[in-house]
Parts: structure tokens; sequence; C-alpha cells
């Protein structure tokens, strides 16, 4: 199998296509990352409001109920 010897100007433009071809990727990769980072911030804020809550909902408790005997005994 024998390969054409490829001048300067074919390599560039190999090279040049590669490069537009990474760069696409690594702003694809960029906007995906700051999608996830607002999701995982978004569930950070909601995860802080349901402890504080639950929290909250512990002090107004009143304990334990007391421990009494079941009817049928």
């Amino acid at each position: 199998m024998t390969e054409t010897p490829q001048t300067q100007a074919e390599r560039l433009d190999i090279l040049e296509e590669h490069a537009a071809h990474q760069a696409r990727m690594i702003d694809e990769l960029s906007e995906q990352l700051n999608k996830q980072w607002a999701t995982i911030e978004t569930l950070r804020r909601r995860q802080k409001q349901l402890t504080d809550r639950l929290l909250t909902l512990e002090e107004q408790a009143h304990g334990a109920p007391p421990v009494t005997k079941p009817p049928h005994y």
C-alpha cells in the first residue's frame, strides 16, 4: 500500500481542520460543564433548604411520644 506524499499545504489544511474540530469540542464540553455546575448549585441550595426545614421541624417536635402499652395488653 503506497501513500501519496502530501504537500505542506494539504498537511496544514488537515491540521487546521483538526484544530477547528477540537476547538468546537472544547466549546461544547465547556457548555455542558456550565450546565452541570448550575444544576449542582441548584441542588446544593435545595438540599440546604430541606436540611434547614428538617432541623426546624425537629426543634419544634415535643420529643419522643411516651411509651404506653398497646390496647391489646
